[in-house]
């Protein structure tokens, strides 16, 4: 979002005519700062010669975005059969698709197979249950190397205590699954969590990865994960990804000169490529002064947007219709039926009823989440790309909280005349 002119824009387009046409709460998106993610962490692994970023699509799967990705070059990390299905139709080549499930039931991991996607197993009882069912079919095995990272305890997947992946103690039990039915493991995978803060223990996980990998000697690839952190305040700290590319990618190269041949390295960043590109544009209903707060109450709430309830996540907000107002301190809330805060105490150019506000790093995580809560209608999301407004969501309608619902004859009441 850039301010100039006395107005704000995203790729040269006014967000204030954007709320004018397609209203508000709005979601929208920055393709041109998608590409420039993709574009950057390309060049910060260009010292790999086989390299394969994988969007995880969980962070934002509306078709537009995986079709761009796409065209980028981008593979695809899915976390369930719906994913994958987006996928397909998005036009993904199947083996470009890698299934990431977690808990799910082997029924699910079979319809995977039969869509010809990479499969990615994370505990020994499905791997077993996989080998018996499909001899020959290439896998990988996600591993949990026992680091703890990540910004927040919800989203550190890669600690002792986590449900995610094997253990890394376990890799002797699994060597006796995978000689025992002669399963191809092609991969190992890791995920240490999100809003990595210290390069220093990814790589320590790297390692732990590394010399597993010893004990595979038929891999195509290492999938190292991602939880790359972005900005959320200005100046705040964000993973250096060009340091961790030159570090990690000279002991990759360094591993595959001992392993004996070029593996291919895989991330699969979601955050990473989509959070700054989004933004959230919600109306100020009221403006409302209690004996210790001044509250901007706005036109959404946790239904469209929970980060900050779910994970106490700060997202930057600014009172874009008057920007250069006499700055006052709001607590900016939704219109949910139990508390829900965007922001507490945060500085806003004075806050008037029927301002619009744009809360920063809306892209990952945040439609996514979305509910129906309260029987409330999702937002439209709006897509700029090469400087051209597309909608890519329409707002819903009555009509769509009702479509999967069945009424029950009996309680239908005949309309009086």
């Amino acid at each position: 979002m850039q301010f100039k002119n006395g107005r704000f824009t995203v790729s040269g387009v006014d967000l204030l005519n954007l709320t004018e046409e397609y209203g508000a709460p709005l979601y929208v998106y920055d393709a041109n700062k998608m590409k420039q993610q993709y574009e950057r962490i390309h060049r910060a692994f260009s010292g790999v010669k086989r390299l394969r970023i994988n969007y995880a699509c969980k962070a934002l799967t509306n078709l537009n975005v995986l079709r761009l990705f796409r065209q980028l070059g981008s593979g695809l990390d899915t976390v369930s059969m719906q994913e994958v299905e987006l996928g397909l139709m998005a036009g993904f080549d199947p083996h470009d698709i890698l299934f990431t499930p977690n808990c799910v039931s082997l029924e699910e991991v079979n319809e995977a197979v039969t869509k010809g996607v990479r499969i990615n197993i994370d505990n020994i009882s499905i791997l077993e249950q996989f080998g018996d069912q499909h001899r020959g079919v290439p896998v990988c095995i996600r591993l949990n190397p026992h680091i703890m990272a990540g910004g927040n305890s919800k989203i550190s997947v890669g600690h002792i205590d986590s449900k995610f992946g094997i253990s890394i103690h376990q890799v002797p039990h699994v060597l006796k699954v995978v000689n025992a039915l002669d399963l191809k493991v092609e991969g190992l995978h890791m995920h240490t969590g999100s809003d990595i803060l210290d390069a220093q223990v990814f790589l320590q996980a790297v390692e732990i990865l590394l010399r597993a990998a010893g004990d595979f000697p038929d891999l195509d690839y290492l999938d190292f994960g991602s939880g790359f952190k972005v900005p959320y305040k200005e100046g705040g700290i964000a993973t250096d990804i060009e340091d961790l590319g030159q570090q990690l990618s000279e002991r990759f190269n360094e591993f595959c000169a001992g392993y004996g041949r070029e593996l291919e390295l895989m991330f699969e960043p979601g955050k990473f490529l989509v959070s700054e590109a989004g933004t959230f544009l919600v109306r100020t209903n009221v403006v409302k002064t209690t004996p210790a707060t001044v509250f901007a109450g706005v036109d959404s709430g946790l239904n469209h947007f929970i980060r900050p309830m779910f994970y106490d996540a700060y997202h930057h907000i600014t009172n874009i219709s008057n920007p250069q107002g006499k700055p006052r301190i709001y607590t900016v809330v939704g219109y949910i039926c139990e508390t829900d805060t965007f922001g507490i105490n945060r500085q806003l150019g004075e806050v008037r009823e029927g301002d619009i506000l744009a809360m920063a790093n809306a892209g990952a995580y945040c439609f996514m989440m979305a509910s129906n809560y309260n029987s409330r209608y999702r937002p439209a999301e709006v897509m700029i790309l090469d400087g051209k407004v597309h909608l890519i969501r329409r707002r819903e309608t009555m009509q769509d909280l009702l479509g999967t619902q069945v009424e029950v004859p009996e309680l239908v009441e005949p309309v009086q005349a």
